[in-house]
C-alpha cells in the first residue's frame, strides 16, 4: 500500500472520491437541522475529528487482531471499536460543549464525526487498491454500503442521547448502552453478511440500509414536529 499511496494520481483519486461523496452526505444531513443550525466551524472540527479518529481506531483494531482468531468475534470487537472511537471523538468535540443543547444535536454531530471517519477508511481503501479505476469502484460501493453504515450505526446511538436528551444520568446511561449495543449489532451483521455472503446478496443489504435511512429520516422528523427542543 506505501507505493500506491506514493503515486499522485492515485492519492488525488482516491481524495476525490472518498471526500467529495462524504461532504454531499454531510450538506444532506445538515439541512435535517436547518431551522437551528449548529456552528459551521463546529461542524468542520467534527468532521475533521472523525477522520483523525481513525487512525486510533486502526492501532486498536491491529491490537485485536492479533489476540482474537475467531472471525466473528473480531467483527464485534472492531465494530465496536469503530463505534466507541466515533462517538469519543463527537463527545470531546460537540457533545460536551454547550452547544449540545437540542436533542437532535446528539443525531448530527455523530453522523458528521461518522462521515469523517468514513472519508478516512474510504480514502485509505482507494489509495491501497494500486488500480485507479477499481479504485474508484471500491469507492463508489462503499460510498453506498459502508459510508451508509457508519453514518446509520452513529445514528443509532444519536438517536438513544436524543430520546434520552431530558432523562436522569441513569436512564442516559442505559438509553446510550442501548444504542451502542444496536449500532454494533448493527455493524458486526453488516461485515459478517458481507464476507459470508461473498457479496452475493449486496443489493439486500444496499436496501436495507436506505430503508433505514428513510426510518432515520422519520426521526428527524417527528423531532421536529414534537419541536421538543425548545
Amino acid at each position: 500500500m506505501a507505493l500506491h499511496l506514493l503515486d499522485p494520481s492515485t492519492l488525488f483519486l482516491a481524495l476525490i472520491g472518498s471526500v467529495i461523496p462524504a461532504v454531499i452526505w454531510l450538506f444532506f444531513w445538515i439541512r435535517e437541522d436547518s431551522e437551528h443550525p449548529e456552528p459551521r466551524g463546529l461542524i468542520i472540527i467534527a468532521f475533521i475529528a472523525g477522520i483523525l479518529s481513525v487512525i486510533p481506531t486502526f492501532l486498536l483494531e491491529e491490537l485485536a487482531n492479533r489476540y482474537i482468531h475467531n472471525q466473528q468475534d473480531l467483527y464485534t470487537v472492531w465494530a465496536f471499536i469503530e463505534e466507541f472511537m466515533k462517538f469519543s471523538a463527537a463527545f470531546l468535540v460537540a457533545l460536551d460543549t454547550r452547544f449540545y443543547d437540542e436533542p437532535i444535536d446528539a443525531i448530527i454531530y455523530l453522523i458528521v464525526v461518522a462521515l469523517g471517519f468514513a472519508a478516512a477508511e474510504n480514502f485509505l481503501f482507494m489509495a491501497g487498491s494500486g488500480d485507479i479505476v477499481s479504485g474508484f469502484l471500491t469507492g463508489s460501493m462503499r460510498f453506498v454500503g459502508a459510508t451508509l453504515l457508519h453514518t446509520l450505526a452513529s445514528a443509532m446511538i444519536g438517536i438513544a442521547l436524543a430520546v434520552a436528551f431530558n432523562l436522569s444520568k441513569l436512564a442516559k446511561l442505559i438509553y446510550m448502552a442501548i444504542g451502542t449495543f444496536t449500532a454494533v449489532l448493527l455493524h458486526t451483521s453488516f461485515n459478517i453478511f458481507i464476507v459470508q455472503d461473498n457479496g452475493s446478496g449486496i443489493a439486500s443489504v444496499f436496501i436495507s440500509l436506505w430503508m433505514a435511512v428513510i426510518l432515520l429520516l422519520v426521526f428527524f422528523e417527528k423531532l421536529k414536529l414534537e419541536d421538543i427542543y425548545n
